[in-house]
């Protein structure tokens, strides 16, 4: 009986929805209507038809909704639906734990192992570089130290002769000054 009265409650939900949607078409249809319109008397009756009708499915699901609730108070007449086991597609949970204590016992030495071997190898490639080009790698870089002493060591004299060429006094020294060339040619026919 409850599952009956719960059927008759979906239908008069649904008969209820069917009618307020009708209701709302009528509503929709006199508002494009005009009040002298002869047609607006007819939807005007169909829609009073319709909120009786409405009215009556009313009555009937709170009638529905008391004979329910009797039905359901009744030991044994409500009955839990079986709960729906999904089963699980693809391996068990217990395979990830197992493949990943796998990975960690068996998979982790092995890798640390290679790890060593190719670490111990590279060690022993550099140490095995021929003396000879260690010997021409030497004599290269000695040749590029001394080339950039000699680099600096003439950066210094340039810096020095632009020194002395900007200062007045040492740049008349020198000769590059203001004094005549007549006034040195009398200073030397002195002695």
């Amino acid at each position: 009986m409850y599952e009956g009265f719960r059927a008759q409650r979906r239908e008069l939900s649904n008969q209820l929805e069917e009618l307020e949607s009708t209701r709302r078409d009528i509503i929709n249809q006199l508002e494009d209507v005009t009040s002298d319109d002869p047609a607006r008397k007819a939807l005007q009756d169909r829609m009073s038809d319709i909120d009786a009708r409405i009215k009556v499915v009313d009555q009937q699901l709170a009638t529905n909704a008391t004979q329910l609730s009797q039905a359901a108070a009744i030991p044994g007449a409500v009955v839990e639906p079986p709960q729906i086991i999904q089963e699980r597609s693809g391996p068990p949970e217990e395979a990830f734990v197992l493949g990943g204590i796998f990975m960690f016992v068996v998979l982790l030495p092995i890798s640390i192992a290679f790890a060593r071997r190719i670490w111990r190898r590279s060690a022993a490639v550099v140490t095995s570089m021929p003396r000879e080009l260690l010997d021409r790698l030497t004599r290269l870089e000695q040749t590029v130290e001394a080339s950039s002493f000699e680099i600096e060591r003439i950066g210094e004299g340039q810096r020095f002769l632009t020194k002395l060429f900007t200062e007045g006094e040492v740049a008349r020294q020198i000769g590059g000054g203001a004094t005549p060339v007549k006034q040195l040619n009398a200073r030397e026919s002195k002695p």
